[in-house]
C-alpha cells in the first residue's frame, strides 16, 4: 500500500475512534469542537474520516474527554477517571502546540539530513505544505505527521506533550493505569503507609550503579556471615 493510501485509511480509522471516544464521554460535536478550537463542521469531518486532526488537537481532545491517548492507536483504553482538570485556555494551547510540533518536525528532518524536497518526494506531501507545517502556519493532520515521521525514521511518541498541563495529565494517567495493572497484593503493599520506607529504599537502590549495588550486597554478606 502506498503512502497516500495509508494516510487515507488512517484518517478513516481515526474518525471512528474519535466518534467512539466522544460518545463514551457523552459529549456532543459542538462541545468537542469548541474544546479544541475548530468549527463543528471540521470536527464532524474528523469523525467522518474526511479530514484528520493534528497531534495537538488530538492531545487536547484526550485531555478534554479524560481518556488515554493510546485509544487512538487501537488499544481502546478509555480512562474512567472523571476527576476535574485545571481550567486552561485549550484553543490557545492547541495553537502553541502546533508551532512546537512544526519546530520538532523541522528538527527531526535536519537530524535525518533530508531536504524538504526529498521528504516531499518520499511521502507525496507537497513541499510547500511541509514548509507551512514546519513554520507552524497550519496544523499537521495526524496521518500526515505519522507518514512524515516514518520517512524520517522517527516515532510519534517523541512528539507527545511532555511538560505542559496536558502532558503532565497524560503522565499521571499512564502511571495510574500501570499501577492498576500490578497484582492486587503489590497494590495493597504500595498503599500501606508502613511499607513506605521499603519503597523509598527500593527507589534509592534502583538509581545506584552496578558497582555500588555490588558493594552494598557484599556489605550485607559480611554482616550476615
Amino acid at each position: 500500500m502506498d503512502t497516500r493510501s495509508q494516510i487515507t485509511l488512517r484518517t478513516k480509522k481515526l474518525g471512528v475512534l474519535i466518534r467512539d471516544a466522544r460518545l463514551a464521554a457523552r459529549r456532543n460535536v459542538d462541545e468537542c469542537a469548541r474544546a479544541i478550537g475548530v468549527t463543528k463542521g471540521v470536527f464532524r469531518a474528523y469523525e467522518e474520516g474526511r479530514r484528520a486532526p493534528s497531534l495537538p488537537e488530538l492531545e487536547t481532545l484526550v485531555y478534554y474527554l479524560h481518556l488515554a491517548i493510546d485509544h487512538f492507536w487501537g488499544k481502546e483504553s478509555i480512562s474512567n477517571d472523571t476527576s476535574p482538570t485545571e481550567p486552561i485556555d485549550l484553543p490557545r494551547l492547541v495553537e502553541v502546540r502546533q508551532r512546537m510540533i512544526g519546530a520538532l518536525l523541522r528538527q527531526e528532518r535536519n537530524n535525518a539530513s533530508l531536504s524538504i524536497k526529498a521528504l516531499a518526494r518520499e511521502t507525496g506531501i507537497p513541499g510547500a505544505r511541509i514548509t507551512a507545517y514546519e513554520l507552524g502556519e497550519r496544523p499537521i493532520p495526524l496521518p500526515e505527521l505519522e507518514a512524515l515521521l516514518t520517512a524520517l525514521g522517527s516515532r510519534i511518541e517523541i512528539f507527545f506533550d511532555q511538560s505542559g498541563p496536558i502532558g503532565q495529565w497524560m503522565t499521571d494517567q499512564k502511571a495510574m493505569r500501570e499501577f492498576l495493572e500490578l497484582p492486587k497484593e503489590l497494590q495493597t503493599f504500595v498503599c500501606q503507609p508502613v511499607n513506605r520506607p521499603y519503597l523509598e529504599l527500593a527507589m534509592k537502590l534502583s538509581s545506584m550503579s552496578t558497582e555500588k549495588l555490588r558493594s552494598v550486597a557484599e556489605g550485607l554478606l559480611d554482616i550476615t556471615l
